[in-house]
């Protein structure tokens, strides 16, 4: 059962909405995240998630109240990974049995 119908992964509202909005090249965004330009290249391209370390950065750099809450993003970076995972057969497990009563 899907949680969520396709969502964006992470990177993509980085590129299209926060650099923008903040009127920032690849370049400078990466320099102000101390981050090389390929590191954020990768994640604006979908290419690689957003770590808890970059959520911190991201954290420190939007600041919490403009939207860069570490968790905010961990969790989008989480949506969209259960997403993908969830467009794959499911995997085959056995249930484990009722749990006694404590």
């Amino acid at each position: 059962m899907s949680r969520m119908h396709n969502p964006p992964h992470p990177g993509e509202t980085l590129r299209e909405d926060i650099l923008p909005a903040l009127g920032l090249t690849v370049t400078d965004a990466a320099r102000q995240l101390g981050i090389t330009r390929t590191a954020l290249s990768r994640i604006l391209n979908g290419h690689a998630g957003i770590s808890p370390e970059m959520a911190r950065r991201i954290e420190s750099w939007l600041g919490p109240e403009r939207g860069g809450r570490a968790e905010i993003w961990l969790g989008l970076q989480m949506d969209y990974d259960l997403w993908i995972a969830e467009q794959r057969p499911a995997p085959r497990v056995e249930r484990a049995p009722e749990m006694a009563a404590a």
